[in-house]
């Protein structure tokens, strides 16, 4: 069954789905790549308008990507939740979008959703929402995650504290902990990139940041982003270790371009499981994700890089992550190639991945070869914080020194509580309190006077 619409007298079609979702799509270089996109501006806005005509049960019964050749497909039919899906199954794309922006579209009505949408559906809205849309329904929706702390209440945003090192420098990695944390960075994990991925220096990293977190009794958990199998080699080791990681992708053959499947997922998942480290809760999944990374494995079938990346989303939720982080910028230029595609990307994500019940957060990022700037980013920070986004990245004067790419700073972090009243994650904030590092009161922020007397001694061995 193909697919119409008509403008000024022009009769645009579309022969499946998958192209009428392609090239509803906002225009992005990643979808000219592929030559999947539409070809002007009039074929994007039929392919929209037709797109908003489309009765959501259709995504029921027409995967983008067969069932038989793909297990992501097969996991997003196979744990479909009817019942939840009742509410809006009577409504098109676009009375779906009328429907999340009206007054029905409550936190508790969206949580109770979350199991009856597709991946393919969330994304088929978002293609015809403005961008204040994807914020206003954004903020309604909240998803809450524990393992040593709370992360995603309402008017609250956490940070990871990223203090990646191009040697692994145990003194250059503590001199940066300590400069995050001494601005309130750092609830959402201490995470690092290792520089190798050898199972004996990833082993050193996790002991170091576990050192650490009980010394200073932080309030936090530690992650190295690693591939799972490795974390599992290590848990094996008996290495204390908090967050499990994997970058993860929306169809099976770019996942198996990682080495990975939903069955290795699994085993990753239970034996960060069996090892019982959290206080609170046991959501202990980090996850990340990018749009572009199907394509730049030849593994997106014809099907937009949106769409494919919100398909990953699903990947995510079957294993409770305790965070999910796009990557938005990082791939380059040839999939988001400015600053405008970088931020409606990073919204359209934040949007789609809660849509779905995932805790979205988001690397506000971009590559230094790319047509976007700190501006632009201080843009994507401000809408997503407004947005009510899970976490944002904290990283030393926002260069990355390992990975060679530009996110955001502890400075950055430090804006978003002050304009927007944000607080980082209850537990930590108390325990910032506590050192005097960092309160928040009556609509103010401020900063501690001075080194807490607790890293004083840990200051002093560094110099």
């Amino acid at each position: 069954m193909s697919f119409s619409h008509s403008i000024g007298g022009m009769v645009w079609r579309f022969d499946s789905l998958r192209e009428l979702m392609a090239k509803a799509s906002p225009a992005r270089s990643g979808d000219y790549l592929a030559e999947v996109a539409a070809g002007s501006d009039a074929e994007r806005a039929a392919a929209q308008m037709a797109l908003a005509d489309v009765p959501l049960k259709r995504f029921l019964n027409e995967a983008l990507i067969p069932y038989e050749q793909d297990e992501v497909t097969r996991l997003i039919v196979d744990s479909h939740d009817l019942a939840a899906f009742a509410p809006v199954s009577h409504l098109t794309v676009g009375g779906f979008r009328d429907w999340l922006l009206g007054d029905d579209a409550t936190e508790a009505s969206l949580k109770a959703l979350a199991p009856g949408l597709t991946p393919e559906m969330a994304a088929a809205v978002s293609k015809i929402m403005r961008v204040q849309d994807l914020v206003l329904v954004s903020q309604k929706i909240r998803v809450v995650t524990r393992f040593r702390n709370t992360v995603g209440l309402r008017g609250r945003m956490s940070t990871r504290l990223q203090p990646n090192h191009p040697t692994d420098d145990p003194a250059g990695i503590a001199a940066s902990v300590l400069d995050g944390l001494l601005y309130g960075n750092g609830d959402a994990m201490i995470g690092i990139n290792p520089a190798t991925d050898s199972i004996s220096a990833i082993s050193e990293l996790l002991k170091m940041l576990d050192g650490v977190i009980r010394h200073y009794e932080i309030p936090t958990q530690s992650c190295v982003l690693t591939h799972v199998t490795s974390s599992v080699a290590a848990i094996e080791k008996g290495v204390p270790l908090d967050l499990v990681f994997q970058s993860i992708a929306g169809t099976e053959a770019a996942n198996s371009s990682f080495g990975i499947s939903l069955e290795i997922l699994r085993e990753g998942y239970e034996a960060g499981l069996s090892l019982k480290r959290g206080t609170l809760g046991n959501n202990l999944m980090y996850f990340e994700t990018g749009q572009g990374s199907a394509l730049s494995a030849n593994a997106n079938h014809g099907v937009d890089q949106q769409t494919c990346e919100t398909r990953a989303y699903a990947v995510a939720r079957h294993f409770n992550p305790f965070l999910v982080n796009t990557v938005v910028g990082f791939i380059g230029p040839e999939y988001l190639y400015n600053g405008k595609q970088i931020i409606r990307a990073g919204l359209e994500d934040h949007f789609c991945g809660k849509l779905l019940g995932v805790p979205m957060g988001c690397d506000i990022c971009y590559t230094n070869h790319a047509e976007a700037d700190q501006d632009d980013m201080d843009m994507l920070l401000t809408l997503l914080g407004v947005a009510g986004i899970n976490f944002i990245m904290g990283i030393p004067g926002s260069d990355d020194v390992m990975l060679n790419y530009q996110t955001t700073s502890f400075h950055d972090a430090l804006y978003a509580r002050k304009t927007l009243g944000l607080r980082p994650a209850p537990e930590f904030e108390a325990w910032l309190t506590r050192m005097d590092i960092l309160r928040q009161d009556d609509g103010g922020v401020r900063l501690g006077q001075g080194v807490p007397p607790l890293f004083r001694k840990a200051l002093a061995q560094l110099n």
